[in-house]
């Protein structure tokens, strides 16, 4: 067995976990009445997954795309001009008002709607292809009839792209390169 080291985190919690995190490290996840001994005994069952887990994770690392200033200086501007025009023209369609529109750069989101309406899309979006992009300016829009996501709401998101799905598959991929 490859010598493993991690982090061990007693809690509450029933049962065993363990993470791997973006830089390779390891955490184990006990309960409390977990010895070490069966924490690490834990860690050699599933040796084979967490070496595969770092190896995927350093292949993502690879394919990131680095981002200069340059681009994203670009991004932003460009996501000036395009979130309002494509947010305009979704809400028309699906007869929903909102309120500000905000360039941000989130780590984890794509876009994000609050409650008074306003609208959040991250400027990385536009580095995605124009239909990605799309479905997330219906997706957030969508919230402002349900602030969930229930059925109702996914409802709404597939009345205005009937292969949402599809699209949203393609983010979850293409968000490992950005």
């Amino acid at each position: 067995m490859e010598n493993i080291t991690y982090e061990w985190v007693r809690s509450r919690r029933k049962t065993i976990a363990i993470q791997v995190r973006e830089d390779g490290s390891v955490i184990v996840r006990t309960p409390y009445s977990v010895s070490r001994k069966q924490a690490e005994q834990f860690l050699k069952e599933r040796q084979d997954w967490i070496l595969k887990s770092r190896q995927t994770i350093k292949e993502a690392r690879e394919r990131k795309t680095v981002i200069t200033e340059e681009m994203r200086k670009e991004g932003i501007q460009k996501a000036r001009e395009i979130f309002p025009e494509r947010v305009e023209y979704y809400a028309k369609k699906m007869g929903i008002s909102y309120g500000r529109i905000t360039i941000r750069e989130q780590k984890t989101r794509w876009g994000s709607c609050s409650s008074k309406g306003n609208l959040n899309f991250n400027w990385k979006l536009t580095l995605m292809p124009p239909d990605i992009l799309d479905y997330v300016v219906v997706h957030e829009l969508a919230h402002r009839r349900e602030m969930n996501h229930s059925r109702a709401f996914w409802k709404i998101v597939e009345q205005m792209l009937p292969d949402y799905k599809e699209r949203r598959k393609r983010l979850r991929e293409r968000q490992e390169m950005i």
